[in-house]
């Protein structure tokens, strides 16, 4: 369970081509339950508008992406679907955020239950300075769990979920700190699915990684999807081809006329249609490298 960081045209507006279904592609079978549906969602700033007018679903059981340039919202859309956006006092959300049919930001919905069941994972591993250990233990012990047989239990079931368990069960209390950088961010992940939330988010989880930790994080979220639903934001198209079943798309809309930009999503559907066959011009050039 990840710690609260504290963080403080005239052209024209095109919706969004999003495939909610499969498309002529067999091997990808029915989707799985909605877990999250977006519906016209705009996220603010304090005037400045981060992103416009996203409507998609994401489903359980699946590897969802989100690509396209710096500043095109992605990021700001993944904080929204575990209300991490509230921890910015500037941040307001226009529009609707279901979770599993529930509104995410109704009155009376605690922003702390939904991190409990919605985890994240940060673009630089973030480990506590405590042993490992006490890293995956920090979350069942926050939310009352007390019986060390219990939190063996749970300390080596999401070690091993996290691929990281052979590795260093034999020193569970040295430092994270001591860890090399992608074993930290698989201790990273250990901890989050240690209070077993029902999502995992993940911004550039692997950016700050050498492609065989890159790898090996790769490999875990094919094998953590059987049990989570994922959403990763990542920069690197070739990721996406190789982990997601699902891909958005989103660009940086320009306001010549006011000198204003904000984030939009303009594609969405099966990994393989986004990058073998894409309906809109915009994805288009952005896959094929004719746009950053």
């Amino acid at each position: 369970m990840e710690e609260p960081e504290q963080e403080v045209i005239k052209t024209e507006l095109r919706r969004p081509t999003v495939l909610h279904e499969p498309q002529d592609d067999a091997e990808s079978g029915r989707p799985g339950a909605a877990v999250f549906t977006t519906e016209n969602v705009s996220i603010y700033y304090g005037s400045f508008r981060a992103v416009t007018d996203v409507s998609l679903t994401i489903y359980e059981n699946e590897i969802t992406a989100f690509i396209g340039s710096s500043g095109s919202g992605k990021t700001t859309v993944l904080r929204a679907f575990n209300r991490m956006n509230d921890l910015v006092p500037s941040a307001r959300m226009e529009g609707e955020i279901y979770y599993r049919g529930e509104s995410m930001y109704a009155p009376a919905v605690s922003s702390t239950a939904v991190r409990r069941r919605i985890g994240m994972v940060f673009q630089k591993p973030n480990p506590f300075p405590k042993s490992i250990y006490d890293n995956v233990a920090y979350g069942p012990r926050i939310n009352g769990e007390r019986k060390r047989s219990k939190l063996d239990e749970i300390v080596e079931r999401s070690l091993r979920q996290a691929a990281l368990w052979d590795e260093v069960k034999n020193r569970l209390n040295r430092s994270g700190l001591s860890l090399s950088g992608g074993q930290q961010q698989r201790l990273c992940i250990a901890r989050t699915i240690a209070v077993e939330p029902d999502v995992v988010l993940m911004d550039e989880p692997a950016s700050a990684l050498d492609p065989i930790a890159t790898a090996k994080i790769e490999d875990l979220m094919r094998e953590l999807k059987s049990r989570y639903t994922i959403v990763i934001v990542t920069h690197n198209m070739q990721q996406a081809t190789r982990v997601s079943d699902r891909t958005a798309f989103f660009s940086v809309l320009t306001d010549t006329a006011s000198d204003t930009r904000t984030g939009v999503l303009v594609e969405y559907g099966l990994t393989r249609q986004i990058f073998e066959n894409p309906r809109d011009s915009r994805t288009q050039a952005y896959v094929t490298g004719r746009m950053g």
